[in-house]
């Protein structure tokens, strides 16, 4: 790739893309070559994603392993298990041997089962085969499914000359080497090493009198979520993993904790929408109606519930008309401060900025909820009195109700996302449906509860 284009925004448009389609169709390599020469590999990665699949393995056959590698990891993920089912054993191995071992280790595991076995063994790096099989043993969920095994270590019996040599032929191997990590003679980690002190040190110093002994770490069976924590926390580039002995066994880099954060972001969106697994547009209507039917049928029994409630008051109704109009106010205002409420607290609880403080949380949005209220229903109470002529016990009784309803759609907001996340379950299934849901039937509830103790029907 041509490294000067690197920082060139790119900008996909139909032009690019017939063109390529052009040049595929005539075969003109050569042209095409000097026109994909221009981009990133991500870039093209984009462009192939927009080509139909013959296509897209002209261009990746056309292109060398180092480069179709790093595109193939780009692609869409529909579009890259296509291009590795029409890829030989033999082939997809050439690209994973040009990858590091932890994009390697996610390629093949996104393989049947019957071809990985294949695949690996076709790898002529028999070490890099060693550590592909090694990261393949771990949860894709844990701190082992994410790290890499390449990594520049060192051990503290070196002297700074035989250290600057030999991390010279480690770096080779190594994409970007944010950290250089010290190891006793077991590979337990001990510390990591400042490239500073390692230069300005004297060539016969060792690396024991100069390393930095306070060195944060992950064990290997840590959940990928904590790493991203620990990772947001300290503002690290990378981390070095460590077994139970504390061997150094590998590093976890920032670009793979900024995909985990991707996906557990995209998680959280569909489960506060409603859709309890992940899909895609192009998924089939049996895959999307799997994940949005549960919420829609929760939402469905709630409805039911609130018109049950309804049906229960019908008399005070035909009594009062004014307060069949307010209905809908009574819910669209509980749903929004619900799932505005829980919507602040998942966010807290997944940046840890909420210290477990229940009792003071609540308090806290009680308060708000009141403040809220009492405006709200201020505007309501001049709206209902003279632009729908409501008589003033109606006025009072609508207010009332808009203040409790928004104070109790406050505390359930808040209190169910911190009730779920002490029991260990994803706190943003409790935003979205869920919280707008319970709060209409609660808000109904309380609306007709408070109409009755008022207007004494």
């Amino acid at each position: 790739m041509a490294e000067e284009n690197e920082n060139i925004p790119f900008q996909l448009t139909d032009e690019l893309i017939e063109q390529v389609e052009g040049l595929v169709e005539q075969q003109n390599n050569k042209e095409l070559q000097t026109v994909l020469d221009n981009f990133h590999y991500a870039d093209i990665a984009e462009i192939l994603d927009e080509l139909n699949l013959e296509d897209a393995m002209y261009v990746i056959k056309l292109l060398d392993s180092e480069t179709t590698s790093d595109i193939i990891m780009e692609l869409d993920e529909d579009n890259r298990e296509k291009v590795l089912k029409n890829l030989s054993a033999k082939e997809i191995a050439e690209e994973v041997e040009e990858l590091d071992t932890d994009d390697a280790a996610d390629i093949i595991a996104e393989l049947p089962l019957d071809r990985r076995q294949e695949v690996i063994s076709n790898i002529e790096d028999i070490e890099h085969q060693a550590e592909i099989r090694e990261l393949l043993a771990y949860d894709e969920d844990t701190a082992g499914g994410l790290m890499a095994k390449e990594l520049v270590k060192v051990y503290e019996t070196w002297t700074v000359a035989g250290c600057l040599r030999r991390i010279r032929g480690q770096a080779e191997e190594v994409t970007r080497v944010h950290s250089v990590y010290v190891v006793d003679k077991q590979d337990k980690l001990v510390g990591r090493l400042s490239l500073k002190d390692l230069i300005v040190a004297k060539n016969d110093q060792k690396i024991a009198d100069i390393y930095i002994s306070n060195v944060d770490y992950v064990n290997v069976h840590e959940e990928a979520e904590e790493v991203v924590k620990i990772m947001q926390k300290y503002d690290l580039e990378a981390i070095p993993v460590v077994d139970d002995n504390f061997t150094l066994l590998g590093r976890i880099t920032i670009d793979d904790i900024v995909d985990v954060m991707k996906e557990e972001a995209e998680e959280d969106y569909l489960l506060a929408a409603g859709i309890t697994s992940d899909v895609e547009h192009d998924d089939s209507i049996w895959e999307l109606t799997k994940a949005r039917l549960p919420w829609l049928l929760i939402g469905m029994f709630g409805g039911i519930g609130a018109a049950s409630i309804i049906n229960g008051f019908s008399d005070a109704m035909l009594k009062f008309p004014a307060l069949l109009m307010f209905i809908p106010l009574i819910q669209a205002t509980a749903g929004n401060v619900g799932v505005q409420s829980s919507a602040i607290v998942v966010q807290g609880l997944a940046n840890n900025s909420i210290d477990g403080k229940i009792f003071s949380r609540l308090l806290k949005e009680f308060a708000l909820g009141l403040v809220n209220g009492i405006a709200i229903a201020a505007i309501v109470l001049v709206i209902s009195h003279f632009a729908f002529h409501t008589t003033y016990l109606e006025s009072i009784t609508i207010c009332v109700a808009l203040i409790t309803v928004i104070i109790m759609a406050a505390l359930i907001g808040t209190f169910i996302p911190i009730f779920l996340d002490k029991r260990g379950i994803d706190a943003a299934v409790a935003t979205g449906p869920f919280i707008t849901t319970s709060n209409d039937v609660f808000g109904i509830f309380i609306y007709f509860l408070i109409a009755k103790l008022i207007l004494g029907f």
